[in-house]
């Protein structure tokens, strides 16, 4: 949190700046007001940058865009029917929209699109207070109608109305609060909490799309793992992510937690440093894949002889179910396919941490994990939560032979992209054969000697392929 002197003063550097203060000075001449609102201000206190800006004013639609469109690089009319143009200055990007004074129809969350007539009674629509503070401009006065300010000094997120009233007007707000308390740190006011759980099932007429798109913010977050919290505590997990939840009701089978759930987000956290201290992005297909990764456990838990708990499978039911849930969240192929790759395989690694593999097995790991190797590196390294210290430093050797070995055969072997030593044309000149699934069984063949004895050359590679081309016949 800046100081409120050193965030005032950031926010005036930001209205001088001249393309903002052009805008400005040219709404203020046309009679119009102008302010900056919602996420540049409250982040100008957070200390963080804001690189799109969002402004409101008194003027419609179509005097926004006679304004705008003679300064402006480009302009774009994509959200009028809702009060927004969009423009671009040089590298800023920024939206402006009417005052609004939307009401629900209370089916869809779709708003009937009102203009509203005051700055102040335009933020007192927004999500959360520390949301709806803005700046007028150009006379740099900050406009605070519903306490903003002191919230975000004390880490809270408070709806400026009542939170049931907000709420019920458009649930999407419902996730919103649960992405902010990842996103910014702060907790939720016990009313709105309160408010959530009362409410939870309202989420229903929110698109899937919507609840997608929100989940992924949430999960991109710093510290996904509070929002999460929100999510499951408030009981909207249960009907947008129901899987997680119901891992709080599965007990580990090594008893390292009090349930599968904890283990999932110490998992999550240690899967975050680890994507950063390997100097990566924040990665939404392996944050989803830790989250997701044991929510086959439900279903496949068992009581073996002498009491001890198993999950045999939960890795392949647990691709299923994730390959089915991010489905219905809308989420791309690509997306799915991937996270759905590394719940499958992610209790591999285990078995090389019983006994070393060969070298053919260590192929078989890369073929497998193909384009997923390094998020399955990282997954397998944070699905190591014990306490025991020792079993888990045994387990992180582990881990750092295998890397060092897939290195050592990658240098040797260009596993990275493991073929047969002979193409599919080579085949059918040696056999003498035209295309069809023949071809297709030798180059599997190829690929199997290729993946146990690595590269074989040319010339051993066909004396291979025309013995079992022999032995066929």
């Amino acid at each position: 949190m800046q100081p409120v002197a050193a965030a005032v003063e950031r926010l005036g550097a930001l209205a001088d700046s001249p393309r903002i203060r052009t805008l400005a000075e040219r709404f203020q001449a046309a009679g119009f007001e102008l302010a900056l609102v919602g996420g540049p201000v409250r982040d100008a206190f957070l200390g963080r940058e804001s690189h799109d800006l969002d402004f409101t004013s008194s003027a419609t639609p179509d005097e926004i865009l006679s304004i705008v469109a003679p300064i402006a690089d480009a302009h774009w009319d994509i959200g009028r029917a809702f009060g927004t143009i969009g423009a671009r200055f040089g590298e800023l990007t920024v939206e402006i929209t009417t005052y609004r004074a939307d009401a629900y129809d209370g089916v869809t969350r779709k708003p009937v699109v009102a203009f509203g007539d005051s700055l102040e009674g335009d933020l007192m629509r927004r999500d959360f207070t520390v949301n709806a503070m803005a700046l007028r401009l150009p006379e740099k006065v900050l406009v605070d109608p519903s306490g903003g300010l002191d919230d975000l000094l004390a880490k809270r997120l408070r709806t400026p109305i009542e939170p049931e009233v907000s709420f019920g007007d458009d649930p999407l707000r419902m996730l919103r609060g649960a992405r902010f308390t990842a996103q910014l740190g702060f907790a939720l006011d016990p009313a709105a909490a309160s408010a959530i759980q009362a409410m939870a099932d309202r989420i229903a007429i929110v698109s899937a799309e919507r609840i997608g798109e929100e989940l992924s913010k949430l999960l991109l977050a710093s510290d996904p793992v509070p929002g999460i919290r929100v999510l499951v505590d408030t009981g909207l997990a249960e009907l947008v992510l129901p899987e997680v939840p119901a891992l709080r009701l599965e007990i580990d089978e090594h008893a390292h937690h009090k349930d599968v759930y904890e283990h999932s987000l110490t998992a999550l956290t240690q899967a975050i440093a680890l994507e950063r201290s390997r100097g990566h992005e924040p990665d939404l297909v392996l944050r989803l894949a830790v989250l997701l990764h044991d929510i086959g456990k439900p279903a496949t838990r068992r009581i073996e002889p002498g009491g001890a708990v198993s999950f045999h499978h939960h890795d392949v039911l647990g691709a299923k179910l994730a390959t089915k849930r991010l489905r219905e969240l809308r989420f791309d192929g690509d997306t799915i396919k991937a996270v759905a790759t590394l719940i499958r395989l992610h209790l591999r690694f285990f078995g090389y941490a019983d006994a070393a593999w060969t070298d053919a097995a260590v192929r078989r790991y890369v073929r497998d994990a193909g384009e997923q190797l390094e998020r399955l590196h990282i997954l397998s390294r944070a699905d190591v939560t014990t306490r025991n210290q020792r079993k888990a430093a045994r387990l992180q050797r582990a881990y750092d032979e295998l890397e060092e070995r897939i290195a050592a055969l990658a240098s040797e072997e260009e596993l990275a992209a493991i073929r047969p030593d002979l193409d599919g044309e080579q085949i059918m000149a040696i056999l003498g054969i035209r295309p069809g699934p023949e071809v297709g069984e030798a180059y599997r063949f190829l690929l199997e000697l290729r993946l146990d004895e690595g590269p074989l050359g040319a010339e051993e590679a066909e004396r291979r392929l025309r013995a079992w081309a022999a032995g066929r016949s």
